[in-house]
């Protein structure tokens, strides 16, 4: 193997994100379509941008009134008097094209057409959309949209409220990127509701130009943004997703949600690997490899928002639980435990440090339950005492008011025990832990909520949703202190690759027969036992004598995918006579179906005894490109599913993360006595596959099954192998 020049992240922001300058903080704004109804979009839009207190002038235009909203309007946008940075355009869809032109006369840097019609309507609607682009793309124009939601970015010194939602968020660190436009009004309006403060937020809609990669790289160098929100529901340029998060992540946590997790009518696969890569696996792929932090649902997304956005990524899983009720604590530890996460014994000076002022009757064992007479002072103590613990990470902090409640009193408490802690913490130079909290309950809690907020504490309902926050921040946190990562290139010979593939190509694509998918493996410096065909029964017995005894043999038959399925394989084959009768029984199973003419044979190669098998293939994605899977193999693939993806092209990180994923990844270190396995060779068999699957689009499934992992330092070897090709390209 050979390192590239270049790691993951190396590579700066390119100047596209700079041109986004204007669509964020442009110096004047124009409204086409401005209306006096504030009802309509064009009326909450103008009205939004005034009230809201837009650091700049507001024009709006209007060929049918003097005046919108008290404001003088204009007929045309050529016709506003000074420069125009950002031009919102809110005019039935028929009309889009000629306001955009006349912004591109006036010299207009950006562009948000709010109004619907387009892509989205069908195949003349996509025409009108690419128009918008070319209009765009000749005048130098960012254009976001259309059919979006519109544009909010709350610096204090820009204060841009640019669509026609209800509400405008608070100030804060969180930039939010949404594909929908209606789920977008629901995002602003929770936003608020959990005191999440929003940077930027944008609804790119149609994404005819402006992409969530082109956000993704103006936030990376925003001052005001340090967490990322996405929701997606597809993928214009994966690669370029990819390259990107890989560099953004590791500054900026990037926390998605991507919707159309099936995907009626998907093919039906031929090898094992198609069948279980199903639609959300590259996504799960792409997001794992790229240190996206990826939510099941728009809930979880917010939950871990309020983490990431106030308290710092947890180095370690070792979770402290203070609390004033037992079974809250019970239900905390259980949920911690489910998701992963260490609820560890306390450090001894600890342990003295709680009885030192909690009464008999609390439990002073992680959780530590302060039990229902526990004061301010008590959780302040608490607090400081666990999250000071140097077996703790981070610290859950459970609040239920009793009857006579001093919620308030309690909150300022717990801020000021972490605050205590943390300071002793920069101290020691240790750096800093997240806190959560849980108040339940509503008697008297919203002011302390109040108060939790304030001081930079998330705080959620029931401990579940805590837990798993911060499991996904912890698993953040690992991939963080992983190493970033390289893209090696992997010794192979493509001129001979090229080659098989072009012939097999030109005869019109299909399976690979066994001598070219020899050849295939070769080229790709992917070993494999002596092989050799047999036409006949004694042709298979010669080649068995010539390979030496024990073999295998395997039905050679093209339109069989699954031999086992028609008992096309025989182990442990001894001597001639089972040779033979092996022969038989294929031929006989084949003409019990009506398949007889399908065998062409059979394949003889040695018996491999030692080692572990493993499943590695290729199914090439329509939008995301050749998607890599590898598993425990053989022929329960399909059931157990213990299987893990990543979307080409892989680094050295991505190769090695993938083993460590498997359930059954003890067996390669080692099992009952059995050896360890040849870990490295089996790395470089992933990134053999991943490269050649790259360099040849042709490829359209590739599977090693089994891919036997032999003791260390003896490699792997490609015990069976199927290829499909696509046909050569038609000319003319």
């Amino acid at each position: 193997m050979h390192e590239t020049t270049m790691s993951t992240a190396t590579q700066s922001a390119p100047a596209a994100a700079r041109s986004l300058e204007p669509l964020f903080r442009p110096r004047s704004v124009a409204v086409i379509g401005a209306s006096r109804d504030r009802g309509s979009i064009g009326g909450a839009i103008f009205h939004n941008l005034i009230s809201h207190g837009f650091h700049g002038p507001v024009y709006p235009v209007n060929p049918r009134a003097t005046t919108v909203q008290s404001v003088a309007a204009y007929e045309d946008i050529t016709a506003v008097p000074g420069p125009v940075d950002l031009a919102l355009i809110v005019v039935p869809a028929p009309h889009v094209a000629a306001a955009l032109e006349g912004c591109a006369r006036k010299g207009v840097k950006a562009a948000v057409v709010i109004s619907a019609g387009f892509r989205e309507t069908g195949e003349q609607g996509r025409e009108a959309e690419q128009r918008l682009a070319e209009i765009a793309r000749r005048a130098g124009m960012r254009l976001v949209g259309p059919n979006c939601l519109g544009v909010v970015n709350t610096e204090s010194g820009v204060r841009l409220d640019a669509t026609f939602a209800p509400t405008f968020p608070p100030a804060g660190p969180v930039a939010f990127s949404s594909q929908s436009g209606a789920l977008g009004l629901a995002i602003l309006e929770y936003a608020a509701q959990l005191h999440i403060g929003i940077s930027q937020f944008v609804s790119i809609g149609n994404k005819a130009d402006v992409s969530g990669n082109d956000l993704l790289e103006f936030w990376e160098q925003d001052p005001g943004t340090r967490i990322v929100l996405l929701y997606l529901e597809s993928f214009g340029n994966p690669r370029r997703f990819t390259r990107i998060a890989r560099r953004v992540a590791r500054v900026k946590p990037i926390v998605a949600v991507k919707s159309g997790r099936t995907r009626a009518g998907q093919r039906a696969a031929s090898s094992h690997t198609g069948s279980i890569a199903g639609a959300d696996a590259a996504v799960e792929a792409l997001c794992r490899q790229s240190g996206v932090i990826r939510t099941d649902t728009m809930e979880e997304l917010f939950d871990i928002a309020m983490l990431l956005a106030n308290q710092p990524v947890p180095r370690g899983a070792r979770v402290g639980i203070v609390t004033n009720a037992g079974g809250p604590g019970i239900m905390a530890s259980d949920a911690c435990e489910t998701h992963g996460l260490e609820v560890p014994v306390l450090a001894a000076p600890t342990l003295e440090a709680l009885r030192a002022f909690l009464p008999a009757e609390a439990s002073v064992r992680n959780p530590v339950d302060m039990i229902a007479s526990a004061t301010p002072a008590s959780f302040e103590r608490g607090v400081a005492a666990v999250l000071g613990d140097p077996n703790v990470d981070a610290l859950l902090v459970l609040y239920v008011p009793p009857i006579v409640t001093t919620p308030l009193e309690v909150a300022e408490a717990i801020v000021r025990g972490v605050a205590q802690a943390t300071q002793q913490a920069v101290a020691r130079g240790e750096p800093p832990k997240p806190v959560l909290s849980c108040f339940m309950g509503t008697h008297g809690v919203r002011e302390g909520l109040r108060t939790l907020h304030a001081g930079h504490i998330p705080s959620y309902a029931f401990p579940e949703p805590a837990a798993i926050a911060l499991s996904r921040a912890v698993a953040h946190g690992r991939w963080l202190a992983g190493e970033e990562g390289r893209f090696v290139s992997v010794s192979a010979d493509d001129a001979a690759a090229t080659q098989v593939l072009r012939r097999a190509g030109e005869r019109g694509g299909g399976w690979l027969a066994p001598d070219e998918v020899s050849a295939l493996l070769e080229a790709a410096e992917l070993p494999q036992p002596a092989l050799r065909t047999a036409t006949s029964e004694d042709q298979a017995v010669a080649a068995a004598e010539a390979i030496g005894w024990p073999v295998v043999v395997k039905l050679d038959a093209a339109a069989i995918t699954h031999k086992s399925d028609v008992g096309g394989v025989a182990l442990d084959v001894r001597h001639a006579d089972e040779v033979r009768a092996a022969w038989r029984t294929m031929h006989d199973k084949l003409a019990a179906l009506g398949r007889e003419r399908d065998m062409r044979g059979v394949l003889v190669q040695p018996l491999v005894r030692e080692g572990v098998d493993l499943i590695l293939g290729m199914t090439r994605d329509a939008t995301f490109g050749p998607l890599v899977m590898v598993g425990l193999g053989g022929t329960m693939v399909e059931v157990l599913k213990d299987v893990a993806f990543r979307v080409a092209p892989l680094t050295d990180r991505d190769a090695a993360e993938m083993l460590r994923e498997l359930r059954s990844a003890p067996l390669l270190d080692g099992w009952r006595g059995a050896p360890a396995v040849d870990v490295p060779a089996v790395e470089r068999a992933i990134l053999s596959l991943a490269q050649l699957a790259e360099r040849h689009p042709e490829i359209l499934e590739m599977e090693l099954n089994p891919l036997r992992a032999l003791p260390a330092g003896a490699g792997v070897l490609a015990l069976d192998t199927r290829v499909r090709v696509a046909p050569a390209p038609r000319t003319e």
